[in-house]
């Protein structure tokens, strides 16, 4: 953090007027606006940016001294769904369905609405002036998005082992084998996932197990309800509890992504009838 230097600051380092280096920024999809504020994207974050604190003001952004701005990979245009389909191949009713499954966006009455985390990755909300219904486009740097492509790739059931940005996810699950069958047909690695799992299932709700997240980390979700974009941590195995340092660090990583997460101790899960539809409901899910 030391070594880090605000925009402006940064802009005076280069001899460049900051409002051409914001741009810049804005450009290579390091930066987002949202109303009145600048965001931090994921992309952003891989290239060194990180938030500081200015005690008066709040946060800002701040990023290497000799932080390297790619302009060569991006137009720094935005695209619509359907041109995010055309790259892909996939007609645009798709694409909205798998951005709003890994999180990104949300529909609602009004339209498709960005999320925080879709933000991040370079999401910009607009609205048809005719019809007032709210949609959003994309920086084109979403077109080599590694969550975006895999998703593509699982869907289109392509060899996604093969294709796989990180084989971590192969190791993790051969660490930790998935042994208990479940009444939907998943294979989960203990018994009180198994106790959630045909929970979720008989309460109809349609859920993913052992869901990676869609940021940079390598990390699991136990359980991902598509639905109200709600992940579920199962914080226990069939030999002890998670340590708490650990829960500790998973926490902070969900509440950073501002993803919604729902936590569930060793010792609730004889309990899921009276305690997870009031959890759900919290996030709009009902279920009886």
């Amino acid at each position: 953090m030391a070594d880090k230097l605000s925009t402006s600051a940064l802009a005076k380092q280069r001899n460049l007027d900051a409002k051409q280096l914001f741009a810049d920024l804005k450009k290579a999809g390091y930066i987002n606006r949202c109303e009145d504020q600048w965001i931090l994207t994921d992309l952003g974050a891989k290239f060194g940016g990180e938030y500081a604190r200015h005690p008066k003001f709040g946060p800002f952004i701040v990023w290497p001294n000799n932080l390297l701005i790619d302009l060569s990979a991006t137009s720094g245009q935005t695209m619509s769904a359907t041109q995010v389909g055309d790259y892909f191949k996939l007609n645009p009713k798709k694409i909205n369905q798998l951005f709003s499954e890994l999180g990104w966006m949300t529909k609602n009455d009004a339209g498709w609405i960005a999320t925080p985390s879709g933000l991040r990755v370079g999401a910009q909300q607009r609205e048809d002036k005719g019809s007032e219904q709210k949609f959003v486009v994309w920086h084109d740097s979403i077109r080599h998005n590694p969550h975006l492509r895999q998703s593509v790739i699982e869907f289109l059931g392509q060899d996604a082992n093969e294709h796989a940005t990180d084989q971590s996810y192969a190791s993790f699950r051969h660490k930790f084998a998935a042994k208990h069958r479940t009444l939907d047909g998943h294979y989960v690695r203990s018994v009180g996932e198994l106790l959630i799992d045909n929970w979720l299932y008989l309460a109809g709700l349609v859920h993913a197990y052992q869901r990676p997240l869609p940021i940079e980390q390598n990390v699991m979700s136990d359980f991902y309800l598509p639905a109200g974009k709600v992940y579920i941590q199962y914080w226990g195995s069939d030999g002890a509890p998670t340590e708490e340092t650990h829960r500790q660090q998973t926490r902070a990583l969900y509440t950073e992504h501002q993803f919604n997460l729902i936590e569930i101790d060793p010792d609730e899960v004889q309990q899921l009838d009276d305690i997870l539809p009031a959890r759900l409901r919290t996030f709009g899910i009902h279920a009886y």
